[in-house]
């Protein structure tokens, strides 16, 4: 039997992806924070999937999980590991908390890396594959999105060093980059920028009061035409279990066409097209 571990498998894509592979007969290892999403994972799932308190901030349950997975799968090591855990903190840059700024990098980047380290030497030898979920956000920054996409477009790069760097092995690396995907991080990006706006030093509330009521509607209408995660889950079998997977998986026709603007539109021009689209 396969086995895979899956962060951030509370909600949306983790989810998704969890209840999907543990339907086409994947041992699932799934990482959450809170025993309320543990047991509504056990509920819809299989015997086989686990979920596994797992806050990828903290060393110590990182090391817990792989030491329990380690015991789990033995000598066959673990076949797929999935670094999807991933949080939204909003707000201009210049009024953003240099500490929200942080924590989004350690969540959406530098966590993703130190689950990686923990997991290799399962998933090498399974000779697995790793899969990590960027973002159109890691290829096109848009305002009001600065600390995300610092971390998404970190993690473009760290995928791509780990692809070349694990090779030797056979370990197959693949980036999965979504649009719009119909999850409650848009809800939880509200209620973020609300704060921030909250926390804002001097007259930052007032200069980005324009800024900060139009993300509100971008987000609003982002998640309202958002694909189902389920799309995105099936791209991630694919990465996982296709002979020959891609190094690059674009989900949405916004972000496939996002991409083309960006690689297509002189920075000016897509500077432009942007503040059209969110009144920015």
């Amino acid at each position: 039997m396969r086995s895979v571990l899956i962060t951030g498998a509370s909600t949306g894509i983790g989810r998704a992806t969890a209840l999907r592979l543990d339907a086409a007969g994947w041992r699932v290892f799934a990482g959450v924070r809170r025993e309320e999403d543990a047991g509504s994972l056990r509920e819809a799932g299989s015997e086989w999937l686990e979920p596994l308190m797992l806050d990828v901030l903290e060393p110590e349950q990182i090391s817990a999980a792989a030491a329990r997975i380690g015991e789990t799968v033995g000598g066959a090591g673990l076949d797929g590991l999935v670094n999807n855990a991933g949080i939204a903190v909003p707000g201009p840059l210049e009024t953003l908390p240099i500490e929200d700024f942080e924590r989004q990098i350690g969540v959406n980047l530098t966590a993703h890396v130190a689950v990686t380290q923990a997991m290799l030497p399962a998933v090498r030898r399974a000779r697995g594959r790793i899969v990590f979920i960027t973002s159109i956000g890691g290829l096109l920054a848009f305002p009001m999105f600065g600390a995300y996409h610092a971390a998404k477009f970190g993690l473009e790069a760290v995928g791509d060093v780990f692809r070349q760097e694990l090779r030797p092995w056979g370990v197959k690396v693949a980036v999965v980059e979504p649009g719009s995907i119909a999850t409650p991080i848009w809800d939880r990006g509200q209620e973020a920028v609300d704060s921030i706006a909250e926390r804002a030093r001097g007259d930052h509330a007032e200069l980005y009061a324009k800024a900060m009521e139009s993300y509100r509607e971008v987000a609003r209408k982002t998640g309202e035409r958002g694909i189902p995660a389920e799309k995105v889950a099936e791209k991630i079998e694919h990465a996982l279990s296709a002979r020959r997977p891609r190094v690059r998986y674009l989900v949405g026709t916004d972000a496939r066409g996002q991409a083309l603007a960006k690689k297509l539109l002189p920075a000016r021009l897509l500077d432009w097209v942007v503040a059209r689209a969110t009144g920015m």
